[in-house]
């Protein structure tokens, strides 16, 4: 197959490149740089260019595009994060419109944030709750889920009628890689900072990279599935056990606990915000797991085991 990653030059364009290289698919990779992975065509995300003849013929297109969202929320931040996301969205949608062989289907990264932070169910797509009208939570929380469905809408307005659309409602992506996620949970853990936040009851969702990997595969095979699909690990768990289970697959018995006062402190040291510490998502898959997809990680303890063993391996 030929694969089309926008943006594929992060943790996740890396991951989703090295296992379609290693079974021999043609990847290329559309970035604003000049290294990657695979072969690279440069292309700015908001306009059409010459790159956009690389989604003429190819099989699948994924766009993983958008600022990153560990920032202060400042006003200009979420700005950018907004035009970014909607931008390459919408460009991608005139790209395939205009290709006279177009992509069978078009994975458009999105996000589990989008889902209302609640501790007392979890969201799947069917019966799960939009967030941005909670109660008791910070009032700039909703701009998150504006970002979230302005995105969305730009996959739902492009007008591909032969190409199918899925929204990849993406939680915590797990791997092992330096600079990413489990990276920085698992440095916090060995200074001895991993315990609960603000209590620990919110909810964390998450999945294992392997899980990840195999989801996209079953979402580019499965001709049936479209719209918002959750990925997300089947047994999200509130944020204090989350932390335990990491500390004990770490071997790792102390984590200090973080009040919400001294996560907003920590936050503003290293200019990340608070929300993404403190929302509950608590999101489950419920497409994923009707049309048959099993995970091989489903349990967060075993699934911190794996890539603390893997973390050590690489390190």
């Amino acid at each position: 197959m030929k694969i089309v990653l926008a943006a594929g030059t992060g943790q996740i364009g890396a991951l989703l490149a090295r296992s379609f290289l290693a079974r021999g698919d043609d990847v290329v990779v559309l970035t604003r740089g000049t290294r990657g992975l695979a072969r690279v065509v440069t292309w700015d995300a908001t306009t059409l260019g010459d790159w956009a003849a690389e989604l003429d013929g190819a099989d699948v297109v994924v766009n993983l595009a958008g600022r990153s969202v560990n920032c202060r929320y400042t006003e200009a931040n979420l700005a950018e994060m907004l035009r970014s996301r909607v931008d390459s969205t919408r460009v991608i949608g005139e790209a395939i419109a205009r290709a006279a062989h177009p992509p069978r289907v078009w994975l458009q990264m999105s996000t589990a944030t989008i889902s209302a932070h609640r501790l007392d169910a979890a969201n799947d797509e069917a019966t799960g709750i939009i967030g941005g009208s909670e109660l008791g939570v910070p009032d700039y929380w909703r701009r998150s889920v504006e970002i979230g469905t302005a995105w969305e809408r730009s996959l739902a307005e492009a007008v591909t009628p032969r190409t199918r659309r899925v929204a990849l409602r993406t939680t915590m992506v797990m791997s092992p890689d330096r600079g990413g996620i489990f990276d920085v949970l698992l440095g916090l853990v060995r200074r001895g900072l991993g315990g609960p936040i603000g209590g620990g009851a919110q909810y964390v969702s998450w999945i294992h990279d392997a899980d990840f990997v195999r989801a996209i595969d079953f979402l580019i095979a499965r001709d049936d599935l479209d719209g918002a699909v959750n990925l997300a690990a089947p047994e999200p768990l509130p944020q204090a056990d989350f932390m335990r289970a990491l500390r004990e697959a770490a071997a790792v018995r102390v984590g200090l606990p973080a009040t919400t006062w001294m996560a907003e402190i920590g936050a503003w040291a290293l200019r990340t915000d608070t929300e993404l510490l403190l929302k509950s998502r608590r999101v489950v898959p419920g497409r994923l797991r009707d049309a048959g997809f099993e995970f091989t990680q489903p349990s967060w303890p075993a699934a911190a085991r794996d890539l603390v063993s893997r973390w050590r391996a690489s390190s």
